[in-house]
């Protein structure tokens, strides 16, 4: 009699639902893209743990100083621990290093037997209730700072404001989710539409992350207040001066700025450098310009007065505007970006508009840093006065 054919199974679905697995794990990132990521992140955090350290082993050599490093990284790692985080971890480490442990058990007039256990699954999951509780905060705070990314987003310009013979483009990029740095582009009217002016700001508060974003909030509502009031661009600037002094906690949280105010039908520029990195001047000859009048940094004191300082934008003009992220922006070495790299991508795009010039600037920054992690805010304006 004739068997039944057997019913064929299906190919398993193992092998695609790793793949889903790892996809959802790896967002798509390939191999050397999360190694990048890792490297990264690894510096960052040495760098976070290790600061002051220097001061600590200087002197030191051999034994004593690796004793010395490692010493002040366990303290470092444990004291940003709650009291009682610090315990589970010390539990677990101690599970985790010394794993075998035992007790006598006898019963009545018996024998006494020596029970051993293994303590290393216990240490593991007291490292993995550390991590999960540490996990929890960090969830907690990555959604609150993105809540404060998105306002902070909406103080920021959105598309360039727009106006004959000028193009501008400009960015940001935070070391942390939020920024101390502020950029702005606020058209300032007059009594006829020829007495307009533009008013280009760039502003770094000192510090960064939270403390510095909540300060660049408060400058950019001072600035949006002042810029309204037909103040004279050095009575605006010590306004602001005004309004910073009362927040800086005695000097300490000061912020450098830059302001050029134009007349778009001369390309007369009136402007002001508070204490920031000398913005280019790039002239369509090829001649570099420094725009350094002004004073020192907004906040350390109401006594000091800022100088106006003066000069024309001509066709095929560029002004550069930049915080000291960009020029400070370090790689691997240590060594840092610095002017001269900047000067030099400014002359190589300097034919074309500011957006692609920005791309340009962007893409170079990024090839010279590597996967160093960034250190400070970064922020750029381009304006070009274009024929």
């Amino acid at each position: 009699m004739p068997t039944a054919p057997q019913a064929t199974r299906p190919p398993s679905n193992l092998k695609v639902e790793a793949q889903r697995f790892w996809q959802r794990v790896s967002e798509g990132l390939e191999v050397h893209q999360l190694w990048s990521q890792f490297e990264k992140d690894a510096r960052s955090s040495y760098r976070f743990y290790s600061a002051g350290l220097a001061a600590q082993v200087e002197g030191q050599s051999g034994f004593r100083r690796g004793w010395l490093i490692a010493k002040a990284l366990f303290w470092a790692i444990l004291e940003k621990l709650s009291p009682a985080r610090r315990v589970l971890l010390l539990f677990a480490l101690v599970f985790l290093f010394f794993p075998v442990g035992g007790v006598n058990v006898s019963e009545k007039g018996g024998p006494v037997h020596f029970v051993e256990f293994d303590l290393r699954f216990w240490g593991g999951l007291l490292l993995l209730v550390v991590l999960l509780l540490e996990l929890a905060d960090r969830v907690v705070m990555k959604r609150d700072l993105e809540i404060a990314k998105d306002i902070q987003s909406w103080l920021l310009p959105g598309a360039p404001l727009q106006f004959p013979g000028y193009q501008i483009a400009y960015a940001t990029r935070p070391a942390n989710t939020v920024a101390g740095d502020y950029y702005d582009v606020i058209l300032r009217p007059g009594e006829t539409r020829a007495d307009d002016r533009v008013l280009f700001v760039v502003a770094d508060v000192a510090g960064k992350s939270i403390p510095a974003a909540m300060l660049m909030a408060t400058f950019q509502a001072s600035l949006r207040t002042l810029s309204g009031s037909g103040l004279a661009l050095a009575q605006l600037v010590a306004g602001l001066n005004h309004y910073a002094c009362t927040n800086s906690q005695g000097g300490v949280r000061f912020t450098t700025a830059f302001f050029a105010e134009l007349d778009t039908s001369s390309g007369h520029i009136a402007y002001i450098n508070a204490g920031h990195n000398a913005p280019l001047l790039r002239r369509a000859s090829g001649a570099v310009e420094h725009l350094e009048t002004g004073g020192p940094p907004l906040g350390i004191s109401e006594e000091f007065t800022h100088d106006t300082g003066s000069t024309n934008l001509d066709n095929g003009d560029w002004l550069v505007i930049f915080t000291d992220g960009v020029v400070e922006a370090a790689n691997s070495a240590g060594a840092e970006y610095e002017e001269p790299r900047l000067i030099e991508v400014v002359n190589d795009g300097a034919a074309g508009a500011p957006a692609e010039l920005l791309r340009q600037l962007l893409a170079s920054l990024d090839a010279f840093v590597g996967n160093t992690p960034q250190h400070d805010d970064m922020t750029c304006l381009l304006l070009k006065r274009s024929p």
